[in-house]
């Protein structure tokens, strides 16, 4: 498979490949182009010739494009959705429903093309001040493994509505699907260069894309150690950045929660994608007085999944997606084994495969350090408190503030959960779920900017004044 550059489907400038492979059998099942600053430059290049074509089209005409992408994407579904399973590990239903999620986020956005418009106010001091929006200009786009297809349409869709052109850098394990949709949108009429889809490593193609002078935006999405590398190079020529970089959720379960719909609520939030979705359930605090009952319950649950190569029906958990992913999770319970103990999992199938088992933990100190940094993976801590304030003070002792939930049928405590933990997202009796008309994004060192909903379109846009006497 080769990359998209310019509308056109090419090799790297080098010779070399990068090997694609099923984290679920470890089999390689296809080899894309391993580019370079060289390609990375060329496809750059490439979305500043297309830029003033596809920024003069009117924003209606640049949503039809994404309608008629999205018709394709859903009638793709069930092959995009086999690649990305090869690709990443996910269940089926899963990536059904990731790339079923991404035609929903284009029709969103195309949605919005009648109302991406300025304003214009009449003073009598100054005369007609106009407030146009205007495109970004190049924007670049830098997509993780675990959810490939749903964030690159939260990157894709805003920029090319707002009339950007893009760059977008697949992570280097799961390229396929991306790829594969770059083919749909110019089948649907997107102009030759608007997107551009480049793979390589992020140390050398990443690097040259988001130190690039013509690159007026990158919205990054990945680990706080690569963000923040992101923020310093981006910040050389002061370029606008969105950066979404984990969290690591905590779960309130108060003692008048709906117990059967927490506890399904803890076991779909943590261990969905494996666990490898930035705001899963990665902490889970739930008062004493229920606590033996919860933890009963969800770990009956835990065992109930059945773990395995996600085109198996009746899967519900497929693999971590790579092996620094699986040795992580040994390391986890290597620590939590000395410090608290396992209610269930723990362990790596035999066999091939990045797989690791669901895992209940309990037991842990406050400041253990898988509830102060995120864990990516099925590992789920249940922790005991005695009262609201502190659930709260717990659940706020991190560095990240992504995602919080708080189970309870009392609305004074939902309120003041909403008011108090720390994130950039809180859900009541409910977690994970994002639809593209809410922002989403992190505060504390969970990021900057926001995905999704109109915020994220005015990220992508600059406004500038025009004042006219007559």
């Amino acid at each position: 498979m080769k990359m998209l550059i310019g509308g056109a489907w090419v090799d790297a400038s080098s010779e070399r490949t990068m090997d694609v492979v099923n984290p679920a059998t470890w089999e390689t099942i296809e080899r894309v182009p391993l580019g370079g600053p060289e390609d990375g430059g060329a496809a750059v290049e490439a979305a500043g010739e297309a830029l003033a074509g596809w920024a003069g089209q009117t924003s209606l005409d640049r949503g039809k494009v994404l309608y008629r992408t999205a018709d394709l994407v859903r009638g793709e579904v069930d092959t995009l959705a086999t690649t990305l399973v090869a690709e990443q590990g996910k269940p089926l239903r899963e990536a059904k429903d990731e790339v079923r999620g991404f035609a929903h986020i284009l029709e969103y956005y195309a949605g919005l093309a009648s109302s991406l418009m300025g304003e214009t106010l009449n003073t009598q001091a100054y005369g007609r001040i106009i407030v146009e929006k205007r495109p970004l200009g190049i924007c670049v786009g830098i997509v993780p493994w675990n959810m490939p297809v749903l964030i690159a349409g939260w990157k894709i869709g805003p920029a090319l509505l707002a009339g950007n052109t893009v760059v977008l850098k697949p992570a280097s394990t799961t390229p396929l699907t991306t790829l594969a949709i770059g083919d749909l949108f110019c089948r649907a009429g997107l102009p030759a260069g608007a997107l551009n889809i480049v793979t390589g490593p992020g140390e050398t193609l990443g690097e040259a894309l988001v130190t690039h002078p013509d690159v007026r935006k990158v919205s990054f999405t990945g680990e706080i150690g690569t963000g923040r590398h992101v923020a310093e190079a981006a910040a050389q020529t002061i370029k606008h950045v969105t950066l979404e970089l984990g969290g690591s959720d905590p779960m309130i379960v108060c003692d008048d929660a709906d117990l059967e719909a927490a506890v399904a609520g803890a076991v779909a939030g943590r261990f969905y994608n494996c666990g490898q979705t930035c705001t899963a359930v990665k902490r889970l605090f739930v008062f004493s007085s229920v606590a033996d009952r919860f933890r009963a319950l969800l770990t009956r649950k835990t065992e109930e999944i059945r773990v395995g190569n996600g085109m198996e029906a009746g899967v519900r958990m497929g693999p971590l997606n790579n092996a620094p992913g699986q040795e992580r999770m040994r390391q986890v319970v290597e620590e939590i084994e000395g410090e608290g103990r396992i209610l269930t999992g723990g362990k790596v199938p035999p066999g091939k495969g990045f797989f690791f088992e669901p895992t209940v933990v309990a037991g842990l100190a406050p400041d253990a350090l898988s509830l102060r940094e995120e864990v990516f993976g099925p590992v789920l801590p249940v922790v005991e408190v005695e009262s609201l304030d502190e659930a709260l003070q717990e659940a706020n002792s991190t560095k990240y503030g992504l995602g919080a939930s708080i189970w309870t049928k009392n609305l004074e405590r939902a309120e003041r959960g909403c008011r108090d933990l720390e994130a950039g997202i809180v859900w009541v009796n409910q977690h994970l779920k994002i639809p593209p008309e809410a922002p989403f994004g992190g505060t504390k060192w969970s990021g900057i900017g926001r995905e999704n909903g109109r915020a994220a379109l005015d990220r992508y846009t600059e406004e500038r004044s025009i004042l006219v006497r007559t």
